[in-house]
């Protein structure tokens, strides 16, 4: 177990269930706070780990924990597949994500459906990439959702995962570390009323195995190869596997 997967958004018990409530609860600021979080930052780190798919022309693309769709929207954009699902626990996440891809004309691409990422119901070697954005760190057991991802790929598919990480050298180690216990976790509970979610959102990415660590998981879990790049100091990290 990694230490991530032990830590609640709220009280004691099933992991899964609390996670979708949280989401649900915040869904209606999340897009706002995850912009301003990051000082828009985020946009740039999606898009290069969208990037990373352009040269292999997926037609068939599956986003893991959607959320709100931004990640499946700009995916659909640059990479033009033919189809995309979103796939997420939270439905109240989904149901924004489908205002916007209706909004901007994405509907006969782009189709959100609710799933267990830890027990997908995708056949096997079903689709020519699989994205996740900020999302993976959330499982109750990383090792086994990383094998769904891997189980619903085709082989020699790919996937691009772009996730929160610790920098790891000063002075950025040490200044992320105020922001993250300060102006995070107030400014979330200001604006999305949840006292927890975005305490609980720092503790997961304090937590989470990054670099070197998770290339040895994403392999563990049955893909060929894989690589990282830190992003912004590392505040950000990219992944790159092949099953």
């Amino acid at each position: 177990m990694y230490k991530q997967e032990e830590i609640n958004p709220y009280h004691a018990g099933e992991k899964s269930a609390q996670v979708e409530e949280m989401f649900d609860n915040i869904a209606p600021t999340y897009d706002k706070l995850n912009h301003r979080l990051s000082w828009d930052i985020d946009r740039g780190w999606r898009r290069k780990a969208i990037q990373q798919l352009v040269p292999h022309t997926p037609k068939k693309v599956l986003d893991i924990a959607t959320g709100t769709g931004d990640f499946a929207i700009m995916a659909a954009e640059m990479l033009h597949p033919e189809k995309l699902i979103g796939a997420d626990i939270s439905e109240g996440m989904m149901q924004i994500g489908r205002e916007k891809v209706a909004k901007k004309g994405l509907d006969g691409i782009i189709a959100f459906e609710k799933e267990d990422c830890l027990a997908l119901s995708y056949p096997d070697d079903s689709f020519d990439a699989v994205t996740a954005a900020f999302g993976i760190r959330n499982f109750a057991d990383l090792d086994k959702g990383l094998r769904e991802m891997c189980r619903v790929l085709k082989p020699g598919a790919h996937l691009s995962i772009v996730e929160l990480t610790t920098p790891i050298s000063f002075p950025m180690k040490q200044l992320f570390h105020v922001y993250s216990h300060t102006v995070l976790p107030l400014y979330g509970r200001i604006i999305s009323h949840d006292t927890s979610a975005y305490s609980y959102l720092t503790k997961t990415i304090e937590a989470f195995p990054q670099g070197e660590r998770m290339v040895e998981i994403l392999q563990k879990a049955g893909f060929s190869k894989a690589s990282f790049k830190r992003l912004t100091f590392g505040i950000c990290t990219m992944y790159f596997a092949t099953k």
